[in-house]
């Protein structure tokens, strides 16, 4: 009941809290709803589902709950998925040093799923909603299954405010931080005592996006990070390095574009070229699958909000050229 119910009942303050029609009882190992007829039967289903995550060795948080709750609520209204909350939440993709990666949202475990299922898939969505994160685990899966023989990770060197050429050190040094988010999560993925010998004999490879262009990329794992970043062109040559044997995978946050003043959005043209063609698959995630803090979450609402309002007050050009309100 401990594991049902959490440390000190904190488990079902959260559902007491989403339920606020029904009353929940617990009695020894017995647990009682009594009221509004659909809160009941959302509350047994709920319970079930946790039961089914529990009986898997894989412990339920205050996150995890209301993550499950609102999905069963997205379904009870006829708008939700067919997947369950324990079918979302038992999904393993890896395990290292006893912490397992998996889906955290329903989002999620579509867009993982994808991955097995397309040569091509694009995931866009907000910063936080692990589409980076969940993108490199299916490649290192996939090596150690060797389902392909290398893994390679790029992202474009764009500065969001700084200057490339003021860093300090030689051309590697200048590039590294723009790498470095790639090596962190490379390091909760993989021992840290193999990953230089991985990297020396070019099983994994880490690079800015211009190294990628003359190549073909056979038996490869290629994820493309940052990819908002990209021009049309840089766009079209990475897609263009596809080979035989490979998967790729193109994360993005469309919100976030550093390119210069006037530079257009690769990741922002290419889903209107791209849609309908077979193979190719966009995955959508939104504030309601970021898995930081909540306040990322609405972070991003907040965000959004503004940008629609400032969308609808735009200055519009006046007869004689110039700005008008």
């Amino acid at each position: 009941m401990v594991a049902v119910l959490g440390s000190g009942d904190v488990l079902l303050r959260v559902i007491e809290k989403a339920f606020p029609k029904a009353d929940i009882h617990v009695r020894g190992n017995q647990v009682s709803a009594v009221g509004d007829a659909a809160e009941v039967a959302l509350i047994q289903r709920l319970f079930d589902e946790m039961m089914l995550v529990l009986r898997t060795g894989q412990p339920m948080t205050e996150d995890a709950v209301e993550r499950s709750i609102a999905m069963l609520k997205a379904s009870d209204n006829g708008d939700g998925p067919q997947e369950t909350p324990a079918e979302v939440l038992t999904q393993n993709i890896l395990s290292n040093r006893g912490r397992t990666i998996r889906p955290k949202t329903l989002n999620q475990k579509r867009y993982v799923d994808a991955i097995d299922k397309h040569t091509i898939v694009f995931g866009i969505g907000p910063a936080g909603t692990g589409k980076t994160y969940l993108a490199m685990a299916k490649a290192v899966q996939a090596l150690q299954s060797k389902q392909v023989s290398r893994i390679i990770l790029t992202r474009p060197a764009v500065e969001a405010g700084e200057r490339l050429g003021f860093l300090p050190g030689t051309l590697f040094d200048k590039i590294d931080p723009y790498l470095r988010p790639l090596y962190d999560a490379l390091h909760d993925m993989i021992d840290p005592d193999k990953i230089p010998r991985l990297m020396a004999n070019g099983t994994i490879e880490v690079a800015p996006l211009a190294y990628m262009r003359g190549r073909t990329l056979n038996d490869a794992f290629v994820v493309l990070d940052e990819a908002q970043n990209t021009s049309p062109e840089q766009m079209k040559m990475f897609l263009t390095r596809l080979g035989f044997d490979s998967k790729i995978v193109i994360t993005g946050d469309i919100t976030q574009v550093d390119l210069p003043g006037g530079t257009k959005s690769g990741l922002r043209q290419v889903q209107a070229i791209l849609d309908g063609v077979p193979d190719i698959h966009f995955s959508r995630l939104t504030s309601e699958d970021v898995v930081r803090h909540k306040l990322v979450g609405r972070i991003v609402d907040a965000y959004e909000k503004y940008d629609d309002s400032q969308a609808g007050q735009e200055p519009r050009p006046a007869r004689n050229g110039t700005q008008r309100k």
